[in-house]
């Protein structure tokens, strides 16, 4: 699949005016990208493609900036090397990881920052 930077991780996700951007759960986030996937080639005429790609692309920046932020303080939560990519399929291969009964509660924007957590930790 395709590798973006980090900025557009992002760009396979998206916020509708029912979130806060980034807000979207991650069940949520699931629910509409198989609902996507079910539709094969029609998915491309969806609505909703555009709305994951917002969504993603607030979580990453909210991510983005709050690591910022952290490396401002010299306590950041990873360490990705400058310019990482990450593809739509590790995203949605995280966001697998979180139990059924937790997606509802985990907003997108923490669930990208804990695959950064995970993926490029700080030694």
């Amino acid at each position: 699949m395709k590798r973006v930077a980090l900025p557009l991780i992002i760009g396979l996700m998206a916020a509708s005016p029912a979130w806060a951007a980034g807000d979207m759960s991650v069940a949520a986030f699931l629910a509409k990208a198989d609902a996507l996937k079910a539709k094969g080639a029609m998915a491309l005429f969806s609505p909703d493609i555009k709305v994951l790609q917002q969504e993603g692309q607030a979580a990453g920046m909210a991510y983005k900036a709050q690591l910022e932020a952290e490396r401002a303080a010299g306590r950041p939560s990873s360490c990705p090397p400058k310019g990482v990519k990450v593809s739509s399929d590790q995203v949605l291969n995280h966001l697998r990881t979180y139990p059924t009964d937790v997606r509802p509660r985990v907003p997108m924007r923490a669930a990208i920052g804990d695959l950064f957590k995970k993926t490029w930790p700080c030694r």
